[in-house]
């Protein structure tokens, strides 16, 4: 009798596919939780789901088992590709439309977050890289930005889980903060929408704050968002120039001077410039986008391991909430003046 042949599965499914596919278990998660809670946006349902995952005790044994390395892919390969499609979001001609002090507006208020939130954290002695990726998360897209340039710099997968974990559950919580502060603040549509996209983290819940103040609020916290979006390219390339001279005095390898994915960010920004990208390619890109920055955030979320993080709980709770205050304020600062 002739033996029945098995198929032969690839050595790189047999390896990544667990992993992979329980990523796309906690995205498909994701996505229902957001159509059941509209105000959770995409992807911070996806970490915070992940962050779940990582401290359930029969999960955990699959998390650092079987599925750690199609985790670790979809954390590192999917991110970036999720950055690129970020990029089709960002139309240069939109932006300007806001006028040049808005625009300019921006940049100062990315340049004040980042600089007092890192100096912050590292007063209070933070470990690894955490005071960089905290400080990029807050400062440009949230857990977006992290991923970025912890794949620049090639940071502990534990600092990027713990940094994306802290930036997400404050930009959370300034979704239902921030619109009961319109009124008191004396902020019309216009000037609480530029106030939202300057000073909050997630693109997700950029909208998830500024539909609150109707569709004028909603249209100039996206494009204020978009400016802030745009600063990822350079803020990257400057801390892979940086890492760069650090490694060749130490004699470590060295991080490229602008990653490939950022490169492929910016042509993305050129292409939607342009309008060489039809309106439904579009859509398709910004679902595809989501999906894939989802799985990343969801595997990242995997990795948070809230014992380690009680160990420096008090200080990454006290940086959270500094640099929760700080762009809030410089953001603020930045609407009256240019109003």
């Amino acid at each position: 009798m002739r033996a029945v042949a098995h198929p032969v599965v690839p050595a790189g499914l047999r390896r990544n596919g667990p992993g992979l596919a329980l990523a796309a278990t906690g995205v498909a998660a994701a996505w229902g939780l957001h159509r059941v809670l509209p105000a959770l946006p995409l992807l911070t349902a996806a970490v915070l789901l992940g962050v779940t995952v990582g401290q359930l005790p029969a999960l955990r044994r699959l998390v650092t088992g079987p599925a750690k390395a199609g985790l670790a892919l979809a954390a590192r390969r999917l991110m970036r590709a999720g950055i690129v499609l970020l990029g089709l979001r960002l139309g240069l001609r939109d932006v300007l439309g806001l006028g040049w002090a808005t625009v300019l507006m921006v940049p100062a208020v990315v340049a004040a977050t980042f600089a007092g939130t890192w100096w912050l954290g590292r007063r209070l002695g933070l470990p690894g890289d955490q005071p960089l990726l905290i400080a990029t998360g807050y400062s440009i897209c949230g857990a977006s930005a992290i991923g970025a340039v912890g794949q620049a710099t090639g940071s502990d997968e534990e600092d990027i889980a713990t940094s994306c974990a802290l930036v997400t559950l404050c930009g959370t919580l300034a979704i239902a903060v921030l619109p009961l502060l319109q009124g008191p603040l004396g902020l019309d549509a216009g000037e609480f929408g530029r106030w939202v996209g300057a000073g909050v983290h997630d693109v997700g819940q950029v909208v998830a704050t500024a539909q609150t103040g109707g569709p004028v609020a909603l249209r100039e916290a996206v494009l204020v968002k978009l400016i802030r979006v745009a600063m990822l390219a350079p803020l990257v390339a400057g801390v892979a120039v940086s890492r760069r001279r650090l490694g060749r005095s130490a004699g470590a390898a060295r991080p490229a001077v602008v990653p490939l994915f950022v490169v492929g960010f910016l042509g993305m920004v050129l292409l939607n410039s342009v309008g060489a990208v039809p309106a439904t390619g579009l859509v398709v890109a910004g679902h595809a986008q989501e999906l894939l920055l989802a799985a990343a955030l969801f595997a990242l979320g995997s990795a948070v391991r809230l014992g380690a993080l009680a160990r420096t709980g008090g200080r990454v709770a006290l940086l959270g909430l500094a640099a929760w205050v700080l762009i809030a304020g410089a953001a603020y600062g930045g609407v009256l003046l240019t109003a």
